[in-house]
């Protein structure tokens, strides 16, 4: 198994996020045009209002007081209407990009399937879709475009006063931006870090415990461990909690620390201004103009130094859903391959382990060809369902060779391999809809009489109309409304229904009583002269209708039964 990615760096999730924004691009500019411009005008409110105050303290204006008036009301006005489209193109962004995250990670772990998603708690994959996701869109609605928001305002204020009034006002509005939107951001995020990171961390991990516990509900009341199930929860919730106040805490410390340094540098600005006014550098008018500028221009950079709370949380989420659209599968599908039609297969010198040095099947040789039945058994462990899931090639070879009609696996492609072979795992996960839709899984377009004819098949058609609704009938979320014995009959009609011509059926009769499992093998043994199967099962029983019989221990297997 390949080592955990090392976590990469918040600048690394930031470059990663913007790349998705691809064509959006553009919308971002307008969101960021008219937000600096939106400031700006809030801004031109309090300036015009300074340069009234200046006009009334003699400096020399060249513009009336009705004309100061106007344009403040006028700032005020567009300051409303590029507010509203600054924040319509940021959502318009942040919701199609979250559409199109959720597609992608769709998409992923359609990719990682089966092989990668063993290894993944199906929780913590329910936290990334959901609250990881929408996570991110605090950074595509209330980060990227505040940050350069941010920069072009500063930049503005600092020309604007250097320009008005004086270069030395303007040098200490621009060290406060700095200190306040570049330095105390920078110092907050390394404290925010582990905090932030913990606390996601330990959301994704009770997410996925709390709901396997939701799911095993029944299981946990069957073996009276609900008080035990409960106080794992609580602790859990508690731990969830500390790091959240952990997180809380080091937020309020770090707004604190900002609401100082603004504090600081406005007096800092009216020091400097009053020492400027009293050494006749500048008039009065230009100071109060200056001075009202600056003290009404730190908003974006408390912004963006407010960010860092929420960042650690979104660069965590940020870097999960990273890792999982670039994550590699363990096998890539065959496209420019060869397609084939089954009739035999030949397993030879085979060898497999998921870890390096770590075998779990060893040399492993065996022949079945189209009008058998090929029984493997071998204790629970032994690599039975490894075996078959590598001659569906949901994991590769670590050497030997599997041959279909003298095609090597490798080179057979995917689509044709799946039409050709079909599995029927112990467990069967039904979809929350009708019996028949659940059915039409296998073979969309399949008619209501094939249908019905792999359901007899597999002994599970007079069940079925037993139900009120018939095939209509709805199973419930992942089947809960069936029995383990049912659910996995109703996999076993699904095999039929498909028509491939090797069948894996891995325990197939694990969870129904002996009269269904003689119904069951005796469809296998009357369907066996159009298809091959193979049939894997830790009971001597189920072997009665093989034709040949190969039993797997110690990784290896040899032929009990010819």
């Amino acid at each position: 198994m390949k080592e955990q990615k090392s976590r990469r760096s918040g600048i690394k999730v930031m470059s990663g996020l913007i790349v998705l924004l691809g064509s959006l691009s553009y919308v971002m500019l307008i969101a960021v045009l008219n937000g600096s411009l939106g400031f700006l005008s809030a801004m031109g409110v309090t300036v015009f209002g300074a340069v009234g105050v200046a006009k009334a303290l003699g400096a020399s204006i060249g513009m009336s007081y009705g004309l100061i008036m106007a344009l403040a009301i006028l700032c005020g006005v567009l300051r409303g209407i590029l507010r509203y489209f600054e924040q319509y193109s940021n959502h318009f962004i942040a919701f199609k990009l979250l559409a199109t995250l959720r597609s992608k990670i769709f998409v992923a772990l359609r990719r990682l399937c089966p092989a990668k998603l063993e290894t993944k708690k199906k929780g913590s994959i329910i936290a990334m879709i959901t609250s990881d996701v929408e996570t991110l869109e605090v950074f595509y609605a209330h980060t990227v475009s505040p940050i350069c928001i941010a920069i072009l305002v500063s930049l503005a204020v600092t020309i604007f006063v250097g320009v008005i009034a004086s270069v030395y006002l303007a040098l200490v509005a621009l060290l406060g931006y700095v200190v306040i939107g570049i330095a105390l951001p920078l110092i907050s995020s390394k404290l925010l870090k582990k905090s932030g990171v913990e606390y996601r961390r330990s959301f994704s991990l009770f997410n996925a415990y709390f709901m396997d516990s939701i799911k095993g509900i029944k299981d946990i009341l069957y073996h009276n461990a609900g008080e035990e199930r409960k106080k794992a929860v609580d602790q859990k919730s508690d731990e969830l909690l500390a790091y959240s106040h952990s997180m809380k805490k080091d937020i309020t410390n770090a707004g604190a620390l900002t609401e100082l340094a603004v504090t600081v540098f406005i007096l800092i600005t009216l020091a400097v201004g009053i020492l400027l006014y009293t050494k006749d550098m500048l008039g009065i008018g230009e100071m109060v103009i200056a001075i009202v500028t600056v003290f009404g221009s730190f908003g974006p950079v408390i912004a963006i130094s407010a960010l860092p709370g929420n960042l650690t949380q979104t660069f965590a989420s940020g870097d999960r859903v990273l890792n999982l659209i670039e994550e590699q599968p363990s096998v890539y599908p065959v496209e420019n391959g060869k397609d084939f039609d089954f009739e035999d297969l030949q397993v030879s010198d085979l060898s497999f382990g998921y870890e390096e040095n770590k075998s779990v099947l060893q040399d492993i040789n065996m022949r079945a060809r189209s009008g058998e039945i090929i029984g493997i058994v071998g204790e629970s462990g032994c690599g039975k369902s490894t075996f078959l899931k590598l001659l569906l090639r949901f994991w590769s070879k670590d050497s030997g060779s599997i041959e279909y009609s003298s095609n090597d696996i490798e080179n057979i492609n995917t689509a044709s391999l799946l039409d050709n072979v079909t599995m029927v795992s112990q467990s069967t996960y039904l979809f929350d809809d009708t019996i028949e839709e659940n059915l039409r899984v296998a073979r969309r377009d399949a008619s209501m009489e094939e249908i019905v004819d792999a359901c007899k098949k597999a002994s599970i058609h007079d069940f079925i109309m037993s139900l009120d609704g018939g095939y209509k009938s709805n199973v419930g979320q992942a089947g809960d409304k069936l029995s383990a014995g049912e659910k996995q009959r109703i996999g076993l009609a699904r095999a039929f229904l498909r028509g491939s011509k090797l069948v894996l059926l891995d325990e197939p009769t694990s969870n129904v009583d002996s009269i269904n499992e003689g119904i069951i093998l005796k469809s296998l043994a009357d369907r066996r002269k159009d298809i091959c199967i193979i049939l894997v099962s830790h009971r001597e029983s189920t072997m009665s209708i093989a034709d040949r019989v190969y039993r797997i221990q110690d990784g290896k297997i040899s032929e009990v039964r010819n």
